[in-house]
């Protein structure tokens, strides 16, 4: 009996048939071209790659020495701000960052005007703030308005031109907080605040193009899926002509 139910037994790992050691090893080799071609390409990208600083960061890294030892002048601490917004404008930034940074954009902002126009700035900052609390909805014209006042003095005041996005990013962001001067904190985290956001590893398989896309999201979205489809194709085809080499019909 137990002779008997040993010759149902199937095993995929352990074929006892010419056919089944086909299958089997034909499987292997097509799954082990799926996983080379899928996991190969992160591998070789990880290989290939190389940090890449956006342009803010490398305008932030020219000034921070003297913005971090109070020795800046108007035009560094202008660059300074602009660095520090482009930060701003990203998506996936951390509650604590955001707040180290806005303190940061708000002190250039600050820093930029005559010391007699200070207070004024200083006001209208609170003001703003006052209002963006009290409001209920973000379509209020007297929110709309002061958004759009603020926008334009201090994206000026930054050097951005008039069609800069980042613009709409500077009354949102300001704070009085730290105003005066950049906390112990933000001394110590900005740089690496910047360097987590505006350096990002590229490599040659991100940077060209290929019928027109990026290689990497060629490879990733049309060159993989038609490979599975062939893999599959070719899986048939072999089986087929060793069904026949074999003599066996479905």
């Amino acid at each position: 009996m137990k002779d008997a139910e040993n010759g149902y037994h199937i095993s995929f790992f352990k074929p006892t048939t010419e056919r089944a050691r086909f299958n089997r090893n034909l499987v292997v080799w097509l799954a082990s071209v799926w996983f080379i071609t899928i996991f190969g390409f992160q591998i070789a990208l990880r290989v290939m790659q190389k940090p890449t600083p956006e342009p803010s960061f490398t305008i932030f890294e020219n000034v921070w020495d003297n913005i971090s030892n109070s020795t800046a002048t108007e035009g560094e601490i202008r660059q300074f701000g602009f660095s520090v917004l482009s930060v701003l404008g990203k998506v996936a930034i951390t509650h604590d960052e955001r707040v180290i940074l806005s303190e940061a954009m708000s002190w250039s902002v600050y820093k930029l005007v005559p010391d007699s126009l200070q207070p004024g700035v200083y006001a209208e900052m609170q003001d703003f703030a006052a209002l963006k609390a009290a409001i209920s909805n973000i379509s209020d014209e007297e929110y709309i308005e002061a958004k759009q006042f603020l926008s334009d003095k201090y994206g000026n005041l930054l050097g951005l031109s008039p069609y800069d996005p980042r613009r709409i990013v500077i009354p949102i962001e300001l704070t009085v907080n730290n105003i005066e001067s950049l906390s112990d904190a933000s001394v110590h985290s900005l740089p690496s605040i910047m360097e987590k956001y505006l350096v990002h590893n590229q490599s040659v398989l991100t940077d060209i193009k290929f019928l027109g896309f990026p290689f990497h999201y060629f490879y990733t979205a049309v060159f993989l899926l038609v490979l599975f489809v062939g893999l599959c194709w070719i899986y048939c085809v072999r089986s087929d002509r060793r069904n026949k080499v074999l003599g066996i019909e479905d």
